[in-house]
C-alpha cells in the first residue's frame, strides 16, 4: 500500500472512528490471494466492546462504499482491537497498559520485564518482579530509554480485584451454610 493511499484512508476514516469515541490505531491493506483485506485497528481508554466495534465497522463500510479510496476491486473490511500482546508506540498506549506486565527493549541494549505502575509525560514508574523469593523493585524508565515495548499475556496473575471478589464469594457461601 502506498503512503498516499494510507494517508488518504487515515484522513477519510479517522474522523468517523473519533466520532464513535475511539482512536484509530492502525490501517493496513494486505493482499490475500486475489482479494484485498483492509484491517482497521481501533481502541479507547475504556476499551472497545463488540457493539462499538460493530457500530464503527458499519460507519466505515458505508463511508468506503461512497468513495473510491479502496479502488474498484473487491476487498474485505476487518475492524478490531490491538489484541492482548500489543506493541506500545504512543503515550496513550502506556497509560492504557498501566497495571500490565510489559517486556521492554532498552535503547542501551538488554531487556526488562516489568509492570507499569504509572505513566506521565516523561516516562514510566515500573515494578520489576522479584526473582527467587526476592521482593519486587521500583524503577523509573524515561521514554527515551525504551526502544520497544510489548504487553505480555499473564495467565496466572493474582489480581487484587479478583482476589477480593473470590473472598466475598467464599464469605457468602459460608454465611449460607
Amino acid at each position: 500500500m502506498s503512503t498516499t493511499q494510507s494517508e488518504r484512508l487515515r484522513e477519510l476514516l479517522e474522523p468517523l472512528v473519533t466520532s464513535q469515541g475511539l482512536d484509530l490505531e492502525e490501517i493496513a491493506v494486505d493482499s490475500v490471494g486475489r482479494k484485498r483485506v483492509l484491517r482497521v485497528t481501533v481502541d479507547s481508554d475504556t476499551g472497545a466492546d463488540l457493539d462499538r466495534i460493530a457500530d464503527v465497522s458499519r460507519a466505515l463500510s458505508a463511508k468506503l462504499d461512497e468513495t473510491d479510496a479502496m479502488g474498484s476491486g473487491e476487498y474485505t473490511l476487518e475492524v478490531g482491537t490491538p489484541g492482548a500482546e500489543r506493541l506500545l508506540t504512543e503515550h496513550r498506549h502506556y497509560v492504557r497498559a498501566t497495571g500490565r506486565l510489559v517486556r521492554f527493549q532498552l535503547t542501551e541494549g538488554g531487556e526488562l520485564t516489568a509492570r507499569i505502575l504509572t505513566a506521565d509525560d516523561e516516562g514510566l514508574d515500573v515494578e520489576v518482579p522479584g526473582v527467587k523469593g526476592r521482593r519486587p523493585t521500583a524503577r523509573r524508565l524515561a521514554f527515551g530509554d525504551i526502544s520497544r515495548a510489548r504487553v505480555q499475556v499473564e495467565f496466572n496473575r493474582k489480581d487484587d480485584k479478583s482476589d477480593d471478589a473470590s473472598a466475598r464469594q467464599d464469605d457468602e457461601k459460608e454465611e449460607e451454610a
